[in-house]
């Protein structure tokens, strides 16, 4: 499902690209904002889409040396472990997620060099080497070379990066976090179960309401949060107080004022994580700095409260 984590940043980059725009109309950038989750949870089902493109592409590659003039005896004996992968034939035949891809017109049929890229990139790998040449043969070996690919070629490959790029601009920074859904998915498979567990989209039914909420409160109270800012910053570099910095600590301090069921740690520690990535190389002392001491002073003066037993 996606993380709050993830919530978070769409929120925090919505109430940025709201500003730029100067906009008032908080009804056009909530949808936009839905749109940016549901887009993320459609390239849950891409991705696990991907593995059997690499199969099918190894088993041409395997079907072309085969139909040599003079093939070697590796042509015609190859090692057909990979191009029966039993995880990812189970990805592969899953019917929900052929569906919903269909469904989306989520496809990579138009990437031929991807795919190739991405297979080229495996079989060097170690990890891909030592699952061909094991003797062995089980589901969850057979799982965990999935999960490894997902995890240690498709999160560093550059061109799948730009591709998703050029199907859809919402798919910015939201590959890591998928994989890891797609990742969990896989390591969840048993080759026992007809049905693979896909995940859903939230966690919570309230998890959709809590980002539109974090948004509009966000945006409402934007300005008075930027005066309670600048009245911690005067002793910070000018520089380190760019806009990304405001708007992460005034989604931030809305969070803190808004969810009073929501540990003030968990509010603190997500938004400096967040700056880590969104940010300048400073910006997450920066924020951490700046932060606790506009909640702590929030919780003070009675302005920022939290229900139940160890949430401050």
């Amino acid at each position: 499902m996606l993380s709050r984590r993830l919530l978070r940043t769409k929120v925090v980059k919505a109430v940025y690209a709201h500003l730029q725009t100067e906009s008032d109309n908080i009804p056009a950038t909530t949808k936009s904002l839905t749109a940016s989750i549901d887009k993320a949870y459609d390239l849950y089902f891409h991705i696990l889409s991907l593995l059997p493109e690499i199969v099918r592409y190894a088993e041409a590659r395997q079907q072309i040396a085969l139909n040599k003039m003079l093939p070697t005896y590796e042509d015609l004996n190859p090692n057909r472990k990979f191009v029966e992968n039993r995880a990812i034939a189970k990805i592969e035949n899953c019917q929900a997620i052929n569906n919903y891809c269909a469904d989306k017109h989520l496809k990579w049929t138009e990437y031929p060099d991807l795919i190739k890229n991405i297979y080229t990139e495996l079989i060097e790998q170690d990890f891909f080497k030592q699952y061909m040449e094991s003797g062995t043969s089980s589901f969850r070996e057979d799982a965990q070379l999935a999960s490894d690919i997902l995890l240690n070629i498709l999160e560093q490959n550059e061109l799948l990066e730009s591709v998703l790029e050029e199907q859809s601009i919402l798919w910015s920074d939201d590959l890591g976090y998928i994989l890891t859904m797609a990742a969990r998915t896989v390591s969840s498979m048993r080759e026992s179960h007809e049905q693979i567990k896909l995940l859903p989209k939230f966690k919570s039914d309230e998890d959709l309401e809590f980002a539109k909420k974090l948004l509009s409160e966000s945006i409402i109270h934007f300005a008075e949060n930027r005066d309670v800012i600048d009245g911690y910053t005067n002793n910070w570099d000018i520089e380190r107080s760019a806009l990304m910095d405001n708007v992460i600590l005034a989604v931030a301090i809305a969070e803190a004022q808004s969810f009073a069921s929501i540990p003030v740690k968990v509010t603190l520690n997500e938004y400096i994580d967040i700056a880590k990535y969104y940010s300048t190389p400073a910006s997450s002392v920066f924020i951490n700095g700046v932060l606790d001491k506009i909640i702590s002073k929030g919780i003070e003066d009675g302005k920022i409260f939290k229900t139940g037993k160890g949430l401050l």
